[in-house]
């Protein structure tokens, strides 16, 4: 039985993290395993998003960081990449405003220098549609690397230290939270990784130093709202001491 006190959602008592990171992986797999196309599995993969966060919305969580394309997977297969891109176009221009109207905040987080001028474009354009939206933060993790944003951050403290704007004696974790992509998003509470694979591939490395981990066997187009439930059941059965007793 899930009883977590706080929220209440069909009988069940709920406290729910502020903020949840997941790294959607297992997409190709899910298909191969079915002998589909990698993109069908994609694609399932994109349809979910939607879905995860209207769970979000009901269970009140507040943020929701979605790891869609690393900047590790550029050296994916040409093809594949060239479909990812149109992917992420196509899903903002379709889902958007569907998105915004259950009052959802989208944002892109990542390096774009690679990214086609045209998805730039939508992005920017449905950045700006939704950033009054409030009831859930969707933070898209596009062409991201959590050692690319550490050091983007570094190289812009290093010029601001050159431009006489800081010192060096300004530098702490509060001042190098600002130089970060997104410094307005709360740290993870929790962070999903689906289809089994037990490691953070490169992502949100500075801000999950105190995040709590759960890894799901599920491939990420069947990750629903029960196992989203499951992995906040497990998360508010831990202690977060944050280093204390």
């Amino acid at each position: 039985m899930l009883n977590f006190g706080a929220k209440k959602h069909s009988g069940q008592h709920i406290q729910a993290p502020n903020h949840v990171a997941i790294i959607m992986d297992g997409n190709a797999r899910y298909a191969s395993k079915r002998g589909l196309p990698m993109q069908v599995g994609h694609k399932m993969g994109a349809e979910n998003v939607k879905k995860i966060a209207k769970n979000c919305i009901e269970l009140g969580i507040k943020f929701l960081t979605l790891y869609a394309f690393s900047s590790e997977n550029w050296n994916r297969p040409i093809e594949e990449v060239n479909y990812l891109m149109q992917l992420l176009h196509d899903y903002l221009a379709e889902e958007s405003e569907e998105l915004s109207k259950n009052g959802v905040k989208i944002i892109v987080a990542g390096n774009l220098d690679n990214v086609e001028e045209k998805l730039k474009v939508k992005i920017s354009e449905v950045e700006n549609a939704t950033k009054y939206n409030d009831k859930l933060t969707l933070v898209v993790a596009f062409s991201y690397g959590a050692r690319q944003e550490i050091l983007d951050a570094t190289k812009k403290i290093a010029i601001a230290i050159k431009n006489d704007k800081i010192t060096i004696d300004d530098i702490d974790e509060n001042l190098f939270k600002k130089f970060l992509y997104n410094p307005e998003i709360p740290y993870p509470d929790l962070l999903i990784r689906t289809a089994g694979d037990l490691r953070v591939s490169n992502f949100l490395l500075w801000q999950i130093a105190y995040t709590e981990f759960y890894f799901s066997h599920k491939f990420w187009p069947e990750f629903n709202k029960t196992e989203l439930l499951i992995a906040i059941n497990n998360f508010n059965q831990r202690q977060r001491r944050y280093g204390k007793r």
